[in-house]
């Protein structure tokens, strides 16, 4: 009979302790090395977020501001930038046709319909509205109406509108379309700007506000923005727009200044902007 029994092995409760130390070292060892990409992948990941924040931002005003208005632009504050929006735009008739006939644009006589030169991508709808020859001056500011129609109804060719006598002709026979829903539209930085001492965030918003009518008022006054009023961009800690109207004798040049701040990082951004100012 064979009596062999196997040997037990184990370890010790200090060779245990020896193991959970040796691992304990090389962990903080590795958390050491570990750290500082770990954090470096962090802050770059919230600058990218924030850089692509602004840079939207900033894009979408550049896309709105292309197609504004001629002499549209104004800036009741800095921090407020208001403009009418066109939809469309063309030609209209300023003379007869060979056979003797079409409906001309007159300064002379008040309108309610003319023709267009040149069929148009897509035909007005009733309740836009016509605007020529904006000087963004008295008798020619689109804001008092005073070069403005409202649309009754139109085709590619020919557009109806509510009786008008205009005051001007557009040199170049144009005209533009804005969009009688949305009307003016307004870029409105709102809130207390600055960083949040505890957060380290931006304080502020930035708002497109629309659809609230033209504000002919005098002083110019940012408009309101109820609540509701889309955000375009949130953790604002500063921001400032400026506008030259004079850069160029056919255009004009918007400044855009940007900060947004989150967890105590900052990006700053600036665009300038060029518009097109002839009526």
């Amino acid at each position: 009979m064979n009596n062999w029994t196997p040997k037990q092995a184990g370890f010790t409760l200090i060779e245990a302790i020896m193991v959970m130390t040796i691992t304990a070292v090389l962990a903080a060892g590795v958390a050491v090395f570990l750290r500082k990409p770990i954090d470096g992948y962090r802050d770059l990941a919230r600058r990218t977020e924030l850089s692509d924040i602004a840079d939207t931002a900033v894009r979408r005003m550049s896309r709105d501001l292309h197609l504004a208005l001629p002499n549209s632009i104004r800036l009741p504050s800095n921090r407020c930038m208001e403009f009418l929006p066109t939809k469309n735009g063309g030609r209209y008739r300023a003379d007869v046709d060979a056979s003797g006939g079409g409906n001309v644009f007159d300064t002379a006589v008040a309108l309610d319909k003319f023709d267009v030169l040149g069929p148009l991508s897509a035909a007005p709808l009733a309740g836009d509205l016509i605007v020529i020859y904006n000087l963004g001056i008295k008798g020619a500011d689109a804001y008092n109406m005073d070069n403005v129609a409202l649309v009754t109804s139109a085709t590619a060719s020919l557009i109806n509108i509510a009786s008008k006598q205009f005051l001007f002709a557009s040199p170049g026979n144009r005209f533009h379309v804005v969009s009688g829903t949305e009307k003016a539209v307004a870029y409105v930085c709102t809130g207390t700007l600055g960083i949040d001492a505890t957060t380290g965030n931006g304080t502020g918003s930035l708002v497109r506000a629309s659809a609230y009518g033209l504000n002919s008022a005098d002083p110019i006054l940012c408009p309101a923005t109820p609540i509701g009023t889309p955000i375009l961009a949130q953790n604002i800690s500063a921001c400032e727009f400026a506008y030259s109207s004079g850069v160029t004798e056919r255009s004009g040049l918007i400044s855009i200044r940007l900060a947004i701040s989150k967890n105590n990082e900052t990006v700053n951004l600036y665009q300038e902007v060029h518009v097109n100012n002839v009526p």
